[in-house]
């Protein structure tokens, strides 16, 4: 398998899930990074070790961390000694398209398949560059993995992959985040919360897609409504915070919305689920899989979602479904939410029912089914 594994970031919760889940049915040799981006090709300039994550141990996974961006001979070496039969790329970001094209093309070259999974078929910021450079590297691949019906139809219509090489396996759960065992009050408590406070939590890095501005135009119609309402927002910066906070107090919404504006580290990543009443996604437009959905659901916490990509195979009732770039439809859904006697129980009983239905070991039995296929040895 190729991807990131802590303590880098990048997709290191979700790689981190997979590779011990797959490793429970056979070996994996993971190829992981040692130094992963330039400073100039991240936001906020550079992507800092994050050392807060689990151990990582199986007597099964193999991992190796000597890729760098900077040497290409880590890139040779990794696709010319790896022992393993085929190739699991995990595809996402343009930066390391020069590496992922060396070591599946030297995979290629020894006749070993390599799968792909695609987990952003479309860049977020609608990058052309990202799409034709996505279709150069999927030209080496044997088959593809996408999270959500919609990945399927865009892979298939944009790059003109066959239908029967492209396999729908869902986004599993990031059950490693829960700290069941730690009590909730304290932590709402260091937080600024009373113990009445309905906490509104969007989490994840602050992008332009992700709605930040129509959370807030909602949380103001809300908190109206709810007083006890506050609203919790936590994630690296991608852009500039200054537009939101002159936003905030134009609404004059300042004493009830709490921000931290910054990387929250994997260990105290279960202090913000673990405070909310019930997370939003109220993403403007996606096409992907959410990693902050999956947590939610790790988490069991009611969840409202935009109508846009795989957001709304995470909520079990469409009434939790509202249009993209929609603040009175946000706000209406969060008001009997947070209002209704029981309701936020319901919300979260039914993230429990779509928590076992994302559980690894399904997930895990499809994938496998996928090397088998490219292996010769069975058909999905």
């Amino acid at each position: 398998m190729l991807g990131t594994l802590p303590p880098l970031r990048g997709l290191s919760s979700y790689c981190l899930e997979l590779a011990l889940a797959l490793a429970e049915m056979t070996p994996v040799e993971f190829i992981s990074f040692k130094k992963l981006y330039p400073a100039f090709a991240y936001p906020g300039g550079g992507l800092n070790e994050d050392d807060t994550f689990p151990a990582i141990k199986h007597p099964n996974l193999n991992v190796d961390r000597h890729l760098t961006w900077y040497n290409p001979i880590s890139w040779i070496t990794a696709g010319l000694v790896n022992p393993a039969e085929l190739l699991h790329a995990q595809w996402w970001s343009l930066p390391l398209f020069p590496i992922y094209l060396t070591v599946c093309g030297t995979f290629k070259l020894r006749g070993k398949p390599v799968v792909f999974t695609v987990h952003n078929t479309r860049s977020h910021e609608k990058s052309l560059l990202f799409r034709k450079i996505s279709g150069l590297i999927f030209k080496l691949g044997d088959h593809f993995i996408v999270h959500t019906a919609v990945n399927k139809r865009q892979l298939i219509a944009d790059y003109g992959i066959p239908a029967e090489k492209v396999s729908l396996i869902p986004h599993g759960t990031l059950d490693f985040f829960v700290k069941p065992e730690i009590a909730r009050t304290p932590i709402r408590s260091a937080m600024g919360f009373n113990p009445g406070s309905k906490v509104i939590l969007l989490f994840g890095a602050i992008r332009s897609y992700k709605g930040i501005d129509t959370a807030l135009r909602a949380f103001a119609t809300v908190l109206n409504q709810v007083p006890e309402s506050r609203l919790l927002i936590a994630g690296k910066l991608w852009e500039s915070w200054e537009p939101y906070s002159s936003l905030i107090k134009v609404l004059n919404i300042q004493h009830a919305v709490s921000t931290h504006p910054e990387y929250i580290p994997s260990g105290e990543v279960y202090k913000f689920f673990t405070a909310a009443d019930v997370v939003i996604l109220p993403y403007h437009r996606f096409d992907s899989q959410s990693g902050v959905g999956a947590s939610a659901i790790s988490f069991r916490k009611p969840l409202i979602v935009s109508d846009v990509g795989g957001l709304p195979d995470l909520v079990a009732d469409p009434r939790y479904v509202v249009p993209p770039k929609d603040p009175a439809a946000l706000a209406k859904v969060l008001v009997e939410c947070l209002s209704t006697p029981g309701r936020l129980d319901d919300m979260a009983a039914a993230a429990d029912r779509i928590a076992r239905k994302l559980a690894w070991p399904a997930i895990i039995a499809k994938t496998v089914s996928v090397y088998r296929k490219v292996l010769g040895l069975s058909d999905i």
